[in-house]
């Protein structure tokens, strides 16, 4: 370890405490500070040593926040002592994460850093049956964040809507009503949608609909959610939810 000690980011993935890699707990158990998100499963803190700081700086609306600034001075602070500090962050810290935004903090100070990447919540489709890519029905499939930094819907929503592609929406629970009105202004008021929320956590709802019915049907789903919109979505439709339902005897 350097004298200035280092810093890791670590992906906790997107909920279930297994879908952490091993060498994401391998950082979290030689960490001698550790700074974690809202979202991180708390069983993942289990593998600390007992001698680690445990801090937590989650941001989540409504409630009190860690501001960016405050979280890359703590990272400074304690690596300056020569200490090893993980940042454990949700999904995986480069993906609609501010992980490089911390990673140039801590290297303006000569900090050495390290990423290990992690499960994003991109692939929580896939866990329930919903691929993101069919043959013969779309050819891409795009990732965008409903929500700008401004707050205001991200311009490359109505990009998307355009598309064949399956578009997965993050951070859009609260923008569904706008993503809606694009599809519908394109008349593709048919659309399959999917809700998935809370992930893969045992909490976890799937809400399905076509366009002009998700938001009514969709009301007071609990965020974390993804919105993923598009004809692949039918699969998780004709296939999995038939299996599901006689699996839990419906």
């Amino acid at each position: 370890m350097s004298k200035t000690g280092q810093l890791t980011l670590v992906g906790a993935g997107p909920g279930d405490p297994d879908l952490i890699s091993i060498k994401g707990v391998k950082a979290i158990a030689s960490a001698e500070v550790l700074l974690y998100d809202a979202l991180i499963n708390k069983q993942l803190l289990k593998y600390a040593v007992s001698t680690c700081e445990k801090i937590y700086v989650g941001k989540r609306a409504g409630s009190h926040s860690s501001t960016q600034d405050e979280i890359n001075q703590l990272i400074v602070e304690h690596a300056l002592q020569g200490k090893h500090v993980v940042r454990l962050k949700g999904g995986d810290p480069l993906i609609f994460a501010r992980g490089k935004e911390e990673i140039d903090y801590a290297k303006a100070f000569g900090i050495h850093t390290d990423v290990v990447i992690g499960i994003s919540s991109l692939n929580l489709p896939g866990y329930y049956g919903i691929p993101l890519t069919t043959r013969g029905v779309n050819e891409s499939f795009w990732v965008v964040t409903a929500t700008n930094k401004n707050g205001k819907l991200s311009t490359d929503a109505r990009l998307a809507a355009q598309s064949s592609a399956t578009v997965v929406y993050f951070m859009g629970l609260g923008k569904l009503p706008e993503i809606v009105s694009i599809y519908q202004s394109l008349e593709k008021n048919d659309t399959p949608v999917a809700i998935i929320s809370q992930g893969s956590l045992p909490t976890a709802q799937v809400v399905t609909g076509t366009v002009d019915s998700i938001v009514e049907k969709s009301a007071g789903i609990p965020a974390p959610a993804l919105i993923v919109i598009g004809e692949s979505v039918n699969e998780y439709l004709n296939v999995y939810a038939p299996i599901k339902a006689r699996k839990d005897g419906l």
